[in-house]
């Protein structure tokens, strides 16, 4: 009988595209996410959280890369359906508000924090699983909505720490891009696969540059790799006209929007899209939002197929040093715009939405750039076991600890060996280590061991000044708590 061969072990490896997040990274993004929460709180909006997985129906076909398989989504086959993990929290949300909209307000103001997943080639920095925070007002036609997103994107971005000068939001609108290719003569149903390229080519301007939005809007384009991307097929003179509208900013919002009126004469959907702008650069600059936080810049269109109106996007400005030791721009954080058709595919009615979403591993990553962010993660006091039978003490004293909000844990592994136990709390970043031993116990005191004092002491042994600073103490097991409070007071000053 022949042997069967022995299953091989499975492979311990992220998957392509993915990554782990370990402890510090973990807690920095759940600090930011509480901070971006206050802000969506503040402005108005309540939480939702939906399911992770939707039907493709539901999900629609709205993503940028649209010709990976799968359009790409992460789908399978269930009962005759097909069910796919959400690429983003808008179609959720659109899906939720036709279902519930009989129970919630009208306008529905949401906000949505979690992570999305994208079938997408990935690259350095490019995951295919990231988090997302997303605030969207459903039922509001006005675009003081969009008007408001926009400041409340600016106000959020102040608040996590990226600096007044170093952002800028920036809003368009897709109605004038329509009509501007109307002008172009790319209206029309027959035309949509074209004005899809189209899109997706001027969304890649800050990658590309000018030469390879010129090439997709003609033939096509070859990257680095030799993949080919088929282009729109424009002639040169379409290509321009869609070229002079990318370049149609100006120094001043007014300016801007007197361009943007030429381009679209002719047009009725590219003025109305140019009356928005004007209408929303003037609520904001009401509110106090000037051209230093907020502007109009016709480059921006977003890459994501269901948007109607205006659309913006939050851009970090200052400079970064590549993998490459190259220097460039951050670039963008944050993105968003008007749907007014998205719940419609549900509804049959229109149903007017805007909304935006941050990219929240992108803002950690800017924030970490700028050297905004904590490099060090105090872990938790740790209680070394001397004495196994007296577990129940040690239990006590970190018992004691937690009750009094101050973070810490019993060392559980093998106590043999008290050295093991220091490096444990060295590796767990701990600020301080309890030790109390038979001696200990029969006296009624415990030590306490100043972790970083130590750490300094030992690095800087030959220096006068940390000669006389002690970085142990012997206290009463009564004053615990109290000790451990005023060395952790110090260790924050």
């Amino acid at each position: 009988m022949a042997k069967m061969k022995k299953a091989p072990k499975p492979k311990a490896q992220t998957p392509k595209g993915f990554r782990d997040y370990f402890g510090a990274e973990v807690t920095k993004r759940t600090e930011m996410l509480n901070q971006i929460a206050g802000v969506y709180h503040h402005y108005g909006f309540d939480a939702l959280e939906t399911s992770a997985v939707e039907t493709v129906e539901a999900l629609g076909k709205f993503l940028p890369d649209v010709d990976r398989p799968n359009e790409g989504v992460f789908a399978w086959e269930e009962d005759g359906d097909w069910l796919a993990l959400r690429y983003d929290m808008t179609a959720p949300l659109a899906r939720v508000y036709a279902q519930f909209r009989n129970d919630l307000p009208s306008p529905y103001r949401r906000y949505a924090m979690g992570p999305v997943w994208r079938n997408e080639k990935p690259g350095p920095g490019r995951f295919r699983q990231f988090y997302q925070c997303d605030a969207d007002t459903v039922g509001a036609p006005s675009v003081a909505a969009d008007a408001e997103i926009c400041a409340m994107l600016s106000d959020t971005l102040e608040t996590v720490g990226i600096d007044r000068g170093d952002y800028i939001v920036r809003v368009n609108n897709r109605k004038v891009l329509n009509g501007v290719m109307e002008v172009a003569g790319l209206s029309g149903d027959d035309k949509e696969a074209e004005r899809g390229i189209v899109l997706r080519a001027i969304d890649k301007l800050d990658r590309l540059g000018d030469d390879g939005v010129r090439a997709l809007l003609g033939e096509g384009r070859k990257d680095e790799s030799g993949d080919f991307t088929k282009g729109a097929g424009l002639g040169a003179e379409q290509a321009e006209i869609v070229m002079g509208f990318m370049s149609a900013k100006r120094d001043t919002g007014a300016a801007t929007v007197a361009r943007l009126n030429e381009l679209v004469i002719g047009s009725k959907i590219g003025a109305d899209g140019v009356n928005e702008l004007e209408t929303i650069a003037e609520l904001l600059d009401a509110q106090g939002y000037g051209a230093n936080r907020i502007e109009i810049d016709p480059s921006v269109v977003r890459g994501l197929g269901y948007y109607t109106g205006p659309v913006y996007e939050a851009e970090l400005t200052f400079e970064v040093t590549d993998e490459k030791g190259r220097p460039r721009n951050f670039g963008s954080v944050s993105g968003g715009g008007r749907y007014d058709d998205l719940v419609k595919r549900f509804t049959g009615q229109e149903v007017p939405a805007t909304g935006v979403s941050i990219g929240v591993d992108r803002l950690l990553a800017a924030l970490d750039a700028k050297g905004r962010l904590s490099k060090a993660s105090v872990g938790p006091v740790v209680v070394t076991v001397m004495d196994k039978t007296r577990m129940a003490d040690y239990q006590a004293m970190v018992a004691e600890l937690r009750n009094n909000g101050i973070r810490a844990e019993v060392y559980l592994g093998n106590p043999k060996n008290f050295g093991n136990q220091l490096k444990y709390a060295d590796a767990r970043q701990s600020p301080i280590a309890v030790i109390a031993g038979g001696d200990e116990f029969d006296s009624g005191v415990v030590q306490i061991k100043d972790l970083i004092l130590g750490a300094e002491i030992a690095k800087n042994a030959t220096l006068e000044e940390w000669k006389d600073r002690p970085s142990q103490y012997e206290v009463a097991r009564g004053d615990l708590v109290a000790k451990v409070r005023e060395i952790l007071a110090g260790q924050a000053k």
